[in-house]
């Protein structure tokens, strides 16, 4: 324990439409049966966006043989794994996670070619894979190379995260120097686990082999589609990486205003059947393929049910087949552009679901709730997002492959579908989206603002505790 103090409540969040975290012995049965070393595993990999309170804290290291002798020493003593996290008895009161970028591995004296070209490259070189108009909008700090890791901490208080950041820079001294830093916090009261455009978030994350139970309708991955050297990953890797896994950061601003202000201009139109404001909900609702409360719009595609949102055996139950009407052709229910599909086809892509381009997404919205002024000037005025975070094995076939090959695709799942009206981007360019509306598929709604931009981030590798101590800190 932090200090030598023990928690009463857990650290993070657990939102009903979530499905619950394994117990420490469930999770300890299925790990054991699968050969699965979760307490070799840093403990955000497969938490999910379950964190209350966090703090992205970007360093570079300027003396690495001392850095070293720390991470042997202090930084591996305060990393939490996997197991700690599944049980309020055993996490701490400030939950590590430590990961590095390749420069951070290099300056370390690792020269280990991980099989990921894009984390070998750095995010900054993939920035014109990901939409991305140039680095116009980038954090400065993110422009280059020069961020070696990051250190996470989460908690369920500001005061704690504050207290273990300052006991680390104390134990570092001047052998890193911090770069940036990003505060991150679940939304208050009945918003936590939504994001600022009011979204239940995370829902569609998968169930892994060797460590959870899947609910109906939740898509099962082999432990290395998240884990290097695991099974399913089947790029060489050097020996020392198995367990570790490829962070994908990512500061996401979003217009929120700006976005509530497009949904009551574009309405869906009923007469009879929808309000104004009903038709404002539907058309954000038919954009993310869910309802606020997480109910997906294939379930309920004309007004929101919080009752099948809130629950986590029904909420993912659907792959977009239903027998009075054509999969290839139907977008009654739920649009090909909608972020969940696009992002998760289903059955689109055949049955049963392809298992390769998952992600584990574990991030944090970052900044405060919208502002009276904003609303009335439907102007954003104060930054705020998500910090968004995913884990994979594979870089390409995880985010990067979601981003490019799906999102900003407008011919995915079929041809002028559009591209993600939610994250798709393309360079600044406007968006031409199809399927919007379920009274007349064939009408396009052009976006001309993107909601989501991107402030920049980083590739990153969090590696196994045994890593750290066996090849890292030596």
């Amino acid at each position: 324990m932090q200090h030598g103090q023990s928690r009463v409540q857990s650290l993070l969040i657990n939102p009903d439409a979530h499905p619950d975290l394994p117990t420490a012995k469930a999770a300890a049965a299925a790990a054991s049966a699968a050969n699965l070393n979760i307490d070799d595993i840093q403990g955000d990999v497969l938490i999910g966006m379950k964190k209350n309170k966090e703090l992205f804290y970007f360093f570079s290291i300027a003396n690495a043989r001392v850095f070293k002798r720390k991470l042997a020493t202090d930084i591996l003593l305060l990393i939490t794994t996997t197991t700690q996290l599944l049980s309020v008895s055993t996490q701490p009161l400030t939950a590590h996670t430590i990961a590095f970028s390749q420069t951070g591995l290099k300056t370390l004296g690792v020269t280990d070619d991980l099989g990921d070209p894009a984390y070998a490259g750095g995010q900054f070189a993939d920035l014109g894979n990901l939409g991305d108009p140039g680095s116009t909008n980038w954090v400065p700090e993110f422009k280059g190379t020069n961020i070696h890791g990051v250190l996470l901490f989460a908690s369920d208080t500001e005061h704690n995260i504050h207290a273990a950041v300052a006991h680390l820079d104390a134990v570092l001294g001047n052998c890193v120097t911090k770069v940036y830093t990003l505060d991150g916090a679940a939304r208050p009261g009945k918003e936590a686990g939504h994001e600022h455009f009011g979204f239940l978030d995370g829902i569609s994350n998968p169930a892994v082999k060797g460590y959870e139970s899947p609910v109906p309708g939740q898509a099962v991955v082999e432990p290395g589609t998240l884990l290097l050297g695991e099974t399913g990953d089947t790029v060489k890797r050097p020996a020392w990486a198995k367990n570790g896994s490829f962070l994908v950061f990512r500061q996401l601003k979003q217009l929120v205003p700006e976005f509530n202000k497009f949904l009551t201009d574009n309405p869906i139109v009923k007469p009879g059947v929808l309000t104004p404001q009903q038709g404002s909900d539907l058309l954000g609702a038919r954009m993310m393929g869910r309802w606020k409360s997480g109910a997906p719009v294939d379930l309920a595609p004309l007004f929101d049910d919080p009752a099948l949102g809130a629950d986590p055996t029904r909420n993912n139950n659907f792959t977009f087949v239903h027998p009075d009407v054509a999969l290839a052709t139907d977008q009654t229910r739920c649009p090909f552009s909608a972020h969940i599909r696009k992002t998760r086809p289903r059955a689109d892509l055949g049955t049963p679901e392809e298992a390769v381009h998952h992600i584990m997404r574990a991030g944090t919205p970052y900044g405060p709730e919208v502002s009276d002024h904003e609303a009335a000037t439907h102007t954003t005025s104060t930054e705020r997002g998500l910090a968004f975070v995913a884990y994979q094995s594979n870089i390409s076939n995880g985010f990067h492959f979601l981003q490019k090959a799906w999102a900003d695709n407008a011919n995915f799942v079929h041809a002028g579908t559009g591209v993600d009206p939610i994250i798709g981007a393309l360079a600044g360019a406007q968006r031409v989206v199809s399927g919007l509306d379920p009274t007349d598929p064939t009408k396009t709604l052009t976006l001309t603002t993107d909601f989501i931009v991107s402030r920049g981030g980083e590739y990153f590798f969090a590696p196994s505790l045994s890593a750290i101590s066996g090849t890292l800190a030596v």
